[in-house]
């Protein structure tokens, strides 16, 4: 009897599989632009909650942060003084986009595929995140969207089941589920003190709930950690407003950005780790500046 019952566990783990790497799949060929298919509601749908997430008004918190860059430009003074720093803000864009694709990239992919183990990756990131000040942001942009879904989105999207059924594509159960955990967590959030909410696994599975594909999701979480570092570039009279959408427009970020996700697509939580060690210093360093402008 036992033998059967691994047998069924065994097929049923497979079937999950199959099905994960069908959902993935298709997103990725979504993603090169191969499915077309103007007016399918599914599509209006994922499109227009992308766009929402990548609005600038996103009440998450990141204006308040800068996610180190203002701590690596006091440590890597111009010289002499009146020098741009033009190129060390480069220099920390680069690193700082690895970093948060090698640490928090996994968990977002994780929290998109395991809708049901947010608490487990939740704690896990928590537990792998030693920089005090870098923890902090997390759980605080965390908190921050967990609080748009209740307030602002989660009453326009509770019908989204019925409307998903008009597609022949769509996961209903799937997404009931992913919607009932996402409930639950926030839930939790409120009364548990050993959930933190960090933004990384939060995304992934508010970005399930909303349907937005999942290469769409990694790479706008990506997009907006950068958009993050350049807003707290032209703050700190780095660059100006031009050369700021110069450098969110250009072909160098959107393959650097791609890359990133390419790379960590099929890595998972196990994997997730520090790339850029001296990233933590330098963001841990933020709070012992004798005068700042922004929270990190």
């Amino acid at each position: 009897m036992s033998a059967v019952h691994e047998d069924e566990k065994s097929l049923e783990h497979e079937i999950n599989e199959l099905e994960r790497r069908l959902k993935d799949a298709k997103s990725r060929l979504n993603h090169n632009g191969r499915i077309v298919g103007p007016g399918a509601p599914a599509k209006d749908a994922a499109l227009h909650a992308l766009l929402l997430l990548s609005d600038s008004a996103l009440p998450l918190g990141s204006f308040a942060f800068s996610s180190g860059l203002e701590s690596y430009l006091a440590h890597h003074k111009a010289s002499p003084p009146s020098a741009s720093q033009l190129s060390s803000f480069h220099t920390f864009l680069r690193l700082s986009l690895s970093t948060l694709a090698s640490t928090a990239l996994p968990y977002v992919l994780a929290g998109y595929r395991r809708p049901h183990d947010i608490e487990l990756l939740d704690n896990d990131f928590d537990a792998s995140t030693p920089c005090t000040v870098a923890r902090r942001a997390s759980v605080a942009q965390g908190r921050a969207l967990l609080t748009v879904w209740e307030r602002s989105f989660k009453r326009q999207y509770r019908n989204r089941a019925a409307h998903a059924k008009e597609s022949p594509e769509a996961d209903t159960a799937s997404s009931n589920s992913a919607n009932d955990t996402l409930s639950s967590f926030a839930a939790a959030l409120r009364t548990s003190s050993h959930v933190s909410g960090h933004l990384a696994p939060v995304w992934g599975l508010v970005t399930n709930v909303l349907s937005v594909p999942l290469t769409e999701a990694a790479y706008l979480f990506l997009f907006s950690h950068g958009r993050t570092v350049v807003s707290a570039a032209v703050r700190a009279s780095v660059l100006g407003p031009y050369q700021a959408q110069a450098v969110l427009a250009s072909p160098e970020l959107q393959q650097r950005i791609r890359n990133l996700v390419e790379e960590g697509w099929n890595k998972s939580v196990e994997d997730a780790g520090q790339s850029v060690p001296v990233m933590d210093l330098w963001v841990g360093r933020h709070e012992k500046l004798y005068s700042r402008i922004f929270n990190s």
